[in-house]
């Protein structure tokens, strides 16, 4: 029996509400796709850290305890002895920066839906896994789960001793350390529900109620078969094929192209902000286009809303061709000053003349930022990204003040733009684009007006929190 996401969500949704009732989710496979031990193991290779010897236990091993059905807890007694006298500080650090590189593009865009629509009824939710805590938690923290039930490693005074305290949670250890889980914080297991893919998890997902065959390898298929699990398919992140890699070509061709037509139309009329315009709109159009990008806007019209700050969350380097299409007239960006000598920012800003901002001390940021106040007076609306950088996944990053000063000092209007799902389409390190529809709400203009600096970070929290619950309820969007 084959189940969708949204057919869970509305279970869920229609089902018991309270913390006994439970949601486990396994980790790698499950709610990440593919294996974050293979990004930690890459990474101690490429480091150099591993040696001949371990490389070959490793691999004899990881054969032994998978296709000859050997004892699957030697290779996670090989991966803690490798961690011995490293610093539990340490090892947090490389997790914390391979999310961010390469993990987080590997979350499964439909589980975020599930995550949510198990918060929301109140149930205890958990991810319980045989991976280590530094490789979960971080995803964990990205999706809201606020339990783990996870291999644990041993360590002294900060130091790792190159051994577990519960053993590598796989197969029956990990579904009796679920029950034990369960047992202490009065979960009736009964009524839960869990998820996973590997046939290690047999005994876990019998352990539940409602147990769900999430993207199966074929043993844990057969078994679904056998006790009428139900088969969930979770869409995978989406990896570039040759339309995409194509259409990027095509789009950075189209958007060079459109931006010196733009130019020439300014110069052959003497009107190099009609020019702008006009090369603005159709670079970002037609690179959108040829690259198999379609919008679907909610609230396109408060757009009009001129002078402005206008002010969108930032996950992917299609961010910029997006607002350039739906802003397409009168306006101007902002961003840090080192990014002026960013070759891919040499069209682009001789074109769109951005408002550099200088960091380097405060005097010469109140500077940069008085020019961009006067160019708001002026006429010329502003785009900022608050968060300041790229985000790895949908989760917010914190706002920085600076959109909300210029706003508030200029006296216009902050017109905030939600971007869904640009960072499904072209993740944060990708310079590739996937074709697909990005989802955009443009939230009604926030007047700051009788707005003072002492309140700020009030204010400041208050529209960040629009953007947050827009992105959890997305407008004209079925409750998940």
């Amino acid at each position: 029996m084959s189940v969708t996401a949204a057919d869970i969500i509305e279970s869920v949704r229609n089902g018991p509400a309270g913390p006994r009732i439970g949601a486990f989710f396994d980790f790698d496979g499950t709610l990440v796709h593919g294996y974050t031990a293979n990004a930690v193991y890459q990474e101690r290779l490429r480091k150099g850290e591993i040696g001949a010897l371990e490389l070959a236990r490793t691999i004899v091993a990881a054969v032994d305890g998978t296709v000859l059905g050997g004892n699957p807890h030697t290779i996670g007694d090989i991966g803690f002895a490798a961690l011995r006298g490293r610093t539990v500080a340490s090892v947090t650090e490389v997790g914390e920066r391979l999310f961010v590189q390469r993990i987080a593009g590997t979350i499964r865009p439909e589980v975020r839906d599930l995550v949510r629509a198990h918060l929301r009824r109140g149930h205890t939710v958990v991810v319980a896994s045989s991976a280590t805590r530094v490789q979960i938690e971080p995803v964990a923290r990205d999706l809201g789960i606020p339990h783990l039930v996870c291999t644990e490693l041993e360590e002294e005074d900060g130091i790792l001793t190159g051994h577990s305290t519960t053993g590598m949670l796989w197969g029956e250890r990990k579904a009796a350390a679920v029950r034990a889980f369960a047992r202490t914080r009065d979960i009736d297991l009964a009524r839960s529900h869990g998820y996973a893919n590997g046939s290690e998890d047999i005994a876990f997902l019998g352990s539940v109620g409602r147990p769900y065959a999430t993207n199966p390898h074929p043993l844990l298929r057969r078994a679904a078969e056998d006790y009428d699990w139900p088969v969930l398919m979770l869409r995978e992140p989406r990896s570039a094929g040759l339309r995409a890699y194509a259409g990027t070509l095509g789009a950075v061709a189209g958007v060079n192209l459109g931006l010196a037509a733009g130019a020439a139309y300014g110069w052959l009329r003497g009107d190099r902000r009609g020019g702008v315009n006009a090369s603005i709109g159709l670079a970002a159009r037609s690179g959108l286009a040829i690259a198999g990008v379609k919008l679907n806007v909610i609230g396109e019209e408060k757009l009009t809303t001129r002078p402005a700050v206008f002010i969108a969350n930032h996950q992917s380097t299609l961010d910029a061709l997006v607002l350039g299409a739906l802003l397409r007239r009168d306006f101007t960006a902002v961003t840090k000053k080192e990014a002026r000598f960013d070759p891919r920012m040499l069209v682009i800003g001789a074109v769109l003349d951005p408002a550099w901002i200088d960091r380097g001390t405060l005097a010469k940021a109140k500077e940069s930022l008085d020019g961009v106040v006067c160019r708001l007076r002026a006429g010329t609306s502003i785009l900022v990204m608050p968060e300041g950088t790229r985000m790895p996944t949908p989760s917010l990053g914190r706002f920085k003040k600076g959109a909300f000063h210029i706003a508030l000092q200029a006296g216009v209007p902050i017109v905030p733009i939600v971007l869904r799902n640009t960072g499904e389409l072209a993740w944060r390190r990708s310079l590739v684009v996937n074709p697909g529809t990005v989802d955009v709400a443009v939230l009604d203009p926030v007047d700051t007006a009788g707005w003072t600096v002492e309140e700020l970070d009030e204010r400041i929290a208050g529209v960040r929190q629009r953007f947050a619950d827009t992105l959890a309820d997305w407008p004209g969007a079925a409750r998940r």
